[in-house]
């Protein structure tokens, strides 16, 4: 009898998002794009808002309070092979909301849930060089203390280093400028950024699960 144990040609990647303005859900709608391009499995997963209605609403925000995607748990982490997280920048590091959803991961931590798992992260941010980079870098402690192994796109997609228009994207992840008023949208090359990610990390995930399923 043969000893290979059978194949799991599909990896499942959890996507986990908090958007404020847009920005990010439009980069996450094609990072999901990329996942499902690559013919992994993908679940889709909104952070939870940690703001009032009040507060939000004279920021002139308020649809993360009606996401169109579960909230994500962390059992939702614990079910995937890949997580691909997405938020913007608040002074160079994940908001409040993204970091109060990491602290509730205390049991995964506890038990290794997430030891060996894959990680990559996009953003949005004021400026051009406001935090696209600082944002995943000062997430890497979360990274390392839970076992998450980070995986840059480096510049995989010649888009990635496209200096002839205003665009986000670093070799960490795919990321936008939104302006102070939030007023400037995703490119074209952003949201080309978006899906490349989507598309590579979870190929990227896919080789390590087929891989290990081989005794």
């Amino acid at each position: 009898m043969c000893c290979f144990a059978p194949l799991r040609s599909k990896p499942v990647v959890a996507v986990l998002y908090y958007s404020t303005y847009g920005h990010i859900e439009a980069l996450a709608d094609e990072v999901i794009k990329g996942v499902e391009a690559s013919g992994a499995i993908v679940k889709p997963y909104f952070i939870e808002e940690t703001l009032p209605k009040e507060v939000l609403e004279k920021m002139y925000a308020g649809s993360s309070l009606n996401p169109k995607y579960p909230l994500a748990t962390p059992e939702a982490l614990k079910e995937a092979d890949g997580i691909i997280i997405g938020a913007p920048t608040r002074y160079g590091r994940l908001p409040a909301q993204v970091s109060a959803f990491f602290d509730k991961t205390g049991g995964l931590w506890a038990s290794g849930a997430l030891v060996g798992k894959f990680v990559t992260m996009f953003t949005s941010a004021a400026g051009q060089h406001s935090g696209h980079e600082s944002t995943a870098i000062t997430s890497f402690p979360f990274f390392a203390h839970h076992g998450l192994v980070y995986v840059p796109i480096a510049y995989s997609d010649p888009s990635i280093g496209n200096v002839e228009t205003l665009q986000g994207g670093a070799p960490y992840g795919a990321s936008t400028i939104a302006g102070s008023d939030g007023s400037k949208k995703p490119t074209e090359n952003d949201l080309k950024v978006a899906h490349h990610q989507g598309k590579y990390f979870a190929d990227f995930v896919g080789t390590f699960v087929r891989g290990k399923t081989v005794a």
